[in-house]
């Protein structure tokens, strides 16, 4: 039997070592520069009178709408009574799709584990939306104003609601949890795996590109969302 050398052990750790950093070097590249790439918004014609947001914690990208008009009441899907403070008068509620493990065992970086990582990046782990309501929305660096049409509206709520798991009733999926963000906020149980590739803000700027507005042609993060946006 042919003896392995160290030398060989070595040279095959290397390639190994050298795919890795590549592909992390790539994806850092591509993560960069795709976003500048932007999908233009589709005027259908018109009036653009329904308010929606697009907010960042910094990580994160959510999409805010109105709690309730004519096309869709939120708040009968996802129950004032899910949230700890219970109150009933929020006029915005965001919403945003993401990795399971992260939502509800990371409250914040320091908690981040391996694993966690890990499984979150390589289609490992079970997918959530969190739903955060709201009183009022103010513009700023963090926050973003779009104006759009009834029509757009429509296709912006199908295709949120269709990422969130449904039981036989057609209702969504609740998660009891303590690793709430606030008092105003629940997480239910969603559809797909989270991945390096379908990150949380890719979800959210594909949500715009559903709706035809503004958007990247992808991105991982919420630089890249905002960046159309300034």
């Amino acid at each position: 039997m042919r003896k392995i050398s160290i030398k060989s052990i070595l040279v095959v750790l290397l390639k190994i070592l050298g795919c890795i950093v590549g592909t992390v070097l790539i994806y850092a590249l591509l993560g960069y520069l795709l976003p500048f790439i932007e999908i233009s918004a589709k005027d259908d014609g018109e009036i653009k009178e329904i308010p929606i947001y697009i907010y960042t914690n910094g990580v994160h990208t959510d999409i805010v709408m109105p709690v309730k008009n004519d096309i869709q009441d939120w708040s009968a899907k996802v129950p004032f009574s899910d949230t700890k403070s219970k109150k009933t008068d929020y006029h915005f509620i965001g919403i945003g799709w993401g990795d399971k493990g992260f939502y509800l065992d990371t409250p914040t970086w320091a908690d981040l584990k391996f694993s966690t990582a890990f499984k979150a990046a390589f289609w490992l782990s079970e997918s959530a939306m969190h739903c955060s309501y709201y009183q009022k929305m103010t513009e700023a660096e963090d926050c973003k104003k779009i104006l759009i049409s009834r029509n757009q509206y429509k296709k912006l709520v199908n295709f949120v609601d269709a990422k969130f798991d449904k039981d036989s009733n057609g209702s969504y999926q609740f998660i009891p949890t303590k690793a709430v963000y606030g008092d105003n906020d629940a997480f239910y149980d969603a559809k797909g795996k989270y991945s390096f590739l379908n990150t949380c803000n890719t979800w959210a700027n594909n949500a715009l590109k559903a709706s035809g507005q503004k958007a990247a042609f992808w991105t991982p993060s919420d630089y890249g969302i905002f960046l159309h946006y300034k």
